[in-house]
């Protein structure tokens, strides 16, 4: 029987937002795992904000936000305050009631200056991981790291010499045509006026060179579970300076562990370092290097050497997903410490899916 259109709408309608949500859906496990991650930073919030005044938007909020808008590719802030208008998921997610206002999307650039002075970006990351760990999903013996380039939130075109004015040309002040056949640039006589500490990197030979940031990551080799997320200029020697960071930082202690590697990591005094760290570095070989490579049979000839190697390609997929789904292929904002914190809230939301895929729901 064909139905008919009904043309007038009820004045009052309750609706139940709990039983609109699918009890399936992924988002049910996520929420509980990022609500237990922020009680545990109450305190923390309680200390960023003052007593008296107007109320500001829940901190909890906006991290939940955050982790939205890389589950689901949201490329703007403004975009996810428009969809927070209609969208009954996002609202049951973020705790909202369906006739409460949805907020500003400035509201995320006046809260961004007291979530970075107090690092909360980076503690509620640390939570989730606690979590897993809890869980019993993090190897303590075998990680890996490697390193991937993010494109700035600048352009080309605003890679100056240092020092010169940017003054927009007479055909067009906002959008020069800019001409650089036969100019040399580099990273000690240049330098962006968008973002300047973005540096000119390029991924290999024959690559064109983009302004950028190095992403490093260090993961265990379980469930390619994300341990820690740096970001570092990108010069050459960014990816073995946050690998020794974070392994000091993150796995230095008295048992001995295993950290792979690409080719990149090869060198004598990194190899040198991990040691002295107590970390057994488990690095692809590169021949090609003058000198040889800095390991020898002593490392090469067991069969967790092996292991490593093939475990350490799986990194590729949790930069494949922050890149493509997450946002983090192109950073949104200027400058080191944004950028940073981004990172940290996609590597969460990452971690936070891996996590619901590996533990299943409580009943």
């Amino acid at each position: 029987m064909r139905g008919e259109e009904r043309r007038q709408r009820a004045m009052l309608i309750v609706v139940n937002v709990e039983e609109r949500i699918s009890k399936e859906h992924p988002l049910r496990r996520i929420k509980q795992l990022a609500d237990a991650g922020l009680r545990e930073l109450s305190p923390l919030f309680a200390q960023m904000y003052s007593v008296l005044g107007r109320p500001s938007i829940p901190p909890e909020r906006l991290l939940k936000a955050s982790l939205l808008m890389a589950l689901y590719t949201i490329r703007s802030e403004r975009l996810f305050c428009e969809q927070l208008e209609y969208n009954l998921l996002f609202r049951w997610f973020l705790d909202m009631e369906l006739d409460e206002l949805s907020f500003d999307h400035s509201s995320f650039t006046t809260n961004r200056g007291r979530l970075l002075k107090h690092e909360v970006a980076e503690e509620f990351f640390c939570r989730i991981v606690a979590q897993a760990e809890a869980l019993g999903l993090l190897s303590k013996e075998h990680f890996t790291v490697d390193g991937t380039l993010i494109e700035a939130w600048a352009s080309l075109k605003s890679f100056k010499r240092k020092g010169q004015k940017s003054d927009g040309g007479p055909d067009d002040p906002g959008n020069p045509t800019v001409n650089f056949h036969r100019e040399q640039r580099s990273n000690t006589t240049h330098q962006s006026t968008t973002d300047p500490e973005a540096l000119l990197a390029r991924k290999g030979k024959g690559k064109e060179a983009k302004l950028c940031y190095s992403g490093n990551a260090l993961v265990e080799n379980r469930n390619s579970l994300l341990i820690d997320f740096q970001i570092e200029p990108a010069d050459g020697s960014a990816e073995r300076r946050a690998a020794v960071a974070m392994a000091d930082e993150r796995l230095a202690g008295s048992h001995r562990i295993t950290l792979g590697g690409d080719k990149g990591y090869d060198t004598r005094d990194f190899v040198a370092t991990c040691r002295r760290l107590n970390i057994t570095p488990h690095v692809a070989q590169n021949d090609r290097r003058p000198g040889g490579s800095a390991l020898d049979a002593r490392t090469t000839r067991y069969p967790g050497y092996a292991v490593s190697q093939r475990k350490r390609k799986r990194i590729e997929e949790a930069f494949g997903w922050m890149k493509t789904v997450g946002g983090l292929r192109k950073t949104r904002y200027r400058g080191r410490e944004r950028v940073q914190m981004h990172a940290y809230l996609v590597g969460a939301a990452y971690n936070l899916l891996r996590i619901t895929r590996l533990v299943p729901a409580p009943a």
